[in-house]
């Protein structure tokens, strides 16, 4: 490994790094890089009996051990009511600060438009209307130093947007889908309580993590298994039929706002590609 990468996920609520990103993200800090969480809201919305700090302070206790279990090295939550967001300048003021602190060569981020949650929406609004001003740009943000260069821009499939959605970089996750699984294992008021309640499947919901892991690839498969809009990027950078022989992966598209690197570069960029 010649050089240390930095990758940053920014995310709209806690624990959708983790499913959107989380293997991917494991298989960087396997590799010795750097990653870092950003949740752009405090996530209290997300229960149906809990509330107010006490249910921000569980979601931060969870989001920290699914790091931890991932190689995640932090994870900042801002203290934005879920629901609230937008896209004003303090937000963008901090989405640059937290992206040139972090010296990010990779960003990965939701799409700004699609039918998804207004949150994800506006998180994907956010980083785009920040990356402008990410490098050589002093002068805006400046208690954080500018980049030289500008980071990598890249989209998660939003559940809402998979439709029109087309990867240009999938990930092979299987090496650490047991990582992934675990970190969301880690967000229990999500797996196993908010969203099984919202879905009327808590009477569902297992207790043994033998059974919890398979409830989570059963009920959120589409954020885990290979599906066919994938394949082409699978086989055009790994090679070998890859698709033939993944049954885990994440996709990324590149965004339309920021620099698009050919295949060579984004193989340094995924180290995990050449394996």
């Amino acid at each position: 490994m010649t050089k240390t990468l930095n990758i940053i996920v920014i995310a709209a609520h806690p624990d959708e790094a983790e499913i959107y990103a989380g293997g991917t993200s494991a298989l960087f800090a396997e590799l010795g890089h750097r990653v870092k969480f950003v949740s752009l809201t405090n996530g209290d919305c997300g229960h149906y009996s809990l509330s107010g700090q006490e249910l921000v302070d569980r979601r931060t206790e969870e989001a920290h051990e699914a790091a931890k279990r991932l190689g995640v090295l932090e994870y900042s939550i801002l203290n934005i009511s879920d629901g609230r967001l937008s896209n004003s300048y303090e937000v963008r003021e901090e989405v640059i600060r937290q992206i040139r602190n972090w010296k990010a060569d990779i960003v990965i981020t939701f799409h700004p438009d699609g039918p998804g949650h207004v949150d994800n929406r506006n998180a994907g609004k956010i980083v785009r209307d920040a990356a402008d001003f990410i490098a050589k740009v002093p002068n805006a943000v400046p208690d954080a130093p500018s980049l030289d260069q500008s980071p990598l821009f890249l989209l998660m499939p939003d559940y809402g947007k998979r439709a029109s959605y087309s990867p240009d970089i999938v990930v092979d996750i299987g090496r650490t889908i047991k990582k992934k699984l675990l970190s969301c294992d880690a967000h229990a008021s999500q797996f196993y309580e908010f969203a099984p309640w919202q879905r009327n499947l808590l009477n569902e919901v297992p207790s043994t993590w033998e059974e919890r892991r398979e409830y989570i690839l059963h009920y959120w498969s589409s954020f885990i298994d290979v599906s066919s809009e994938m394949l082409p990027a699978l086989d055009r950078l790994y090679g070998d039929n890859k698709s033939a022989s993944t049954v885990y992966a994440e996709p990324f598209e590149i965004a339309d706002y920021g620099r698009r690197p050919a295949d060579d570069e984004l193989k340094l960029l995924f180290p995990m590609l050449n394996d």
